[in-house]
């Protein structure tokens, strides 16, 4: 027997249902914002990401998917979707229009991190893209869509983690204090830390090793060199989400693990999965358009953990799969056959429709019936068909009525509509 890769993972019936009604929340939620649906293939040239990422962190280092294609060189598995739709927002000069665009996408994102629990190689990610706005209004505004998404999905004990990571004005003098810490803490440092504490000292704020974690409990906060610009950004973020009653805490060892964020940085954390805490995160990233060769456009993004938040919301509440609307219970071959025609012409009209073809008695077909969850059965035998008659019974309040098969597609599809 043949089983999937481990990392790897089927969403099954039963599980689906969650799923579904996630996406359906966010498309909502985001097309309530102004937000319009953009899909992206899941291959790109591998140096999209090593621009947009950073060689240095560990998904360009060491995470990728990433395989040679002929001429065309290099190409990776996505790892993750903003630089997809910088890319698309570069390539079909959407700026020329009008630079103002939000972008929405749900799909999979590839990384061949360790497989753990609440961790997938083959993952998923809703993703939100804003470009051409540069107001801290803004960001507030996508913090809250955030958070609304949330509430909607009853998903409890989270909580919005915020920083400033500033900008190329004032982030140098922060880098220069924390690279003075870090190297008095070298021998607390992991071998990825000291090689990031001399390219990107930043990004050793991110690490997950408990020494480094320790290392770094004293550093220097980038909210204490921020330039006034910045400071007074980050202020507004700060009071729109209070006025908005978004709760939030600042947290000043926020840093987002990827080179091209600025400014507003954020997480969801939750309490609910264990050590894997981070349900979504996201920030402003300024700077990203114009590195991969478009104009100067400022933008801001998040990306929501599929798989995490599904977990979340299973454990909130119970959503099961609706059954059909009807289901037949033909008895007699020729019933059979007039099932089979009933039942693809009220499915053509957009009515849930099952049937059986098994030669099932009227009790197995009620138990199937049962089991699908039907809420309406119609009973017909061949002795129903000569008479032009058949019995439609409701499986909440098991009243019943007969009703004449000239027309019956029509009535049925009139009733159920």
């Amino acid at each position: 027997m043949i089983q999937l890769i481990k990392g790897f993972k089927d969403v099954l019936p039963g599980e689906i249902e969650v799923w579904q009604t996630i996406e359906r929340a966010a498309k909502e939620t985001f097309e309530n914002f102004g937000f319009q649906e953009i899909r992206l293939p899941i291959v790109e040239k591998s140096e999209l990401f090593s621009r947009s990422i950073g060689d240095t962190t560990d998904i360009v280092e060491k995470e990728m998917y990433t395989f040679e294609d002929g001429r065309r060189g290099h190409v990776t598995l996505r790892p993750e979707a903003t630089a997809s739709v910088v890319r698309s927002y570069i390539q079909h000069k959407m700026y020329a229009k009008d630079p103002v665009r939000k972008f929405y996408t749900i799909g999979p994102m590839f990384r061949r991190e360790r497989p753990q629990k609440g961790r997938y190689r083959q993952f998923y990610q809703i993703d939100a893209e804003v470009f051409g706005i540069d107001s801290p209004y803004l960001d507030a505004q996508l913090i809250f869509m955030l958070a609304s998404l949330l509430e909607r999905l009853k998903a409890k004990d989270v909580k919005a983690h915020i920083n400033s990571l500033g900008c190329p004005c004032c982030r140098p003098n922060f880098q220069k204090a924390l690279k003075e810490l870090l190297d008095a803490k070298k021998e607390h440092l992991c071998e990825n830390c000291l090689r990031r504490s001399e390219k990107n000292p930043l990004r050793v704020l991110d690490c997950k090793v408990p020494a480094c974690r320790e290392a770094v409990v004293g550093a220097p906060s980038i909210l204490d060199h921020l330039c006034d610009d910045c400071s007074e950004h980050f202020d507004t973020v700060k009071r729109v989400l209070t006025e908005n009653g978004v709760e939030y805490e600042v947290n000043k060892n926020l840093v987002r693990g990827l080179d091209y964020y600025t400014r507003t940085a954020f997480e969801v954390l939750t309490t609910s999965l264990g050590a894997q805490n981070a349900v979504a995160g996201g920030g402003r990233y300024d700077g990203l358009v114009k590195a991969l060769g478009g104009p100067e456009v400022p933008a801001i993004g998040f990306a929501i953990g599929f798989d995490r938040l599904a977990e979340i919301v299973a454990m909130q509440q119970t959503i099961e799969a609706n059954g059909p609307t009807l289901y037949i219970a033909p008895l007699g071959e020729k019933a059979t056959e007039a099932a089979a025609h009933w039942t693809m012409q009220l499915a053509a009209r957009g009515i849930s429709c099952e049937t059986d073809f098994g030669g099932r008695s009227l009790k197995s077909h009620m138990k199937r019936a049962d089991k699908l969850k039907a809420a309406h059965v119609l009973m017909v035998g061949d002795d129903e068909l000569e008479k032009g008659m058949a019995t439609l019974r409701n499986m909440t309040t098991r009243d019943q009525r007969d009703l004449p098969l000239d027309g019956l597609v029509e009535t049925l599809a009139e009733q159920f509509k």
